[in-house]
């Protein structure tokens, strides 16, 4: 660490700290942001894989899916969508359970 530290303190790279090139990006911007049009990569079974081993060969227990999931991510628009469509969905769901219910009772 202190070899660090030296190297900041010298006048040759002090502007490496100021300079905005060199600066970690923000966590909210790492991920490509998409649209409710691909989200189905995320949990549809044709973008599945599973991986018995890595790159190079030593063994690892993970899919692709949890890829996507790191360097993807819905929009924030698209997600607040989604989640109101799966509401919806559920509750006609709900609606359809009932009334199946309500014509078996009265048919019978």
């Amino acid at each position: 660490m202190s070899s660090q530290e030296e190297i900041l303190n010298d006048g040759r790279f002090s502007r490496v700290t100021r300079d905005p090139r060199f600066w970690e990006m923000p966590e909210k911007e790492r991920k490509v942001k998409i649209d409710k049009r691909f989200r189905a990569m995320f949990h549809d079974k044709k973008f599945k894989l599973k991986y018995t081993v890595d790159k190079r060969g030593r063994p690892v227990n993970y899919t692709s899916t949890e890829n996507l999931r790191k360097f993807y991510a819905l929009s924030e628009s698209d997600s607040d969508v989604s989640e109101s469509e799966s509401k919806e969905q559920s509750e006609k769901k709900k609606k359809k359970k009932k009334k199946a219910k309500s014509k078996a009772q009265g048919g019978t």
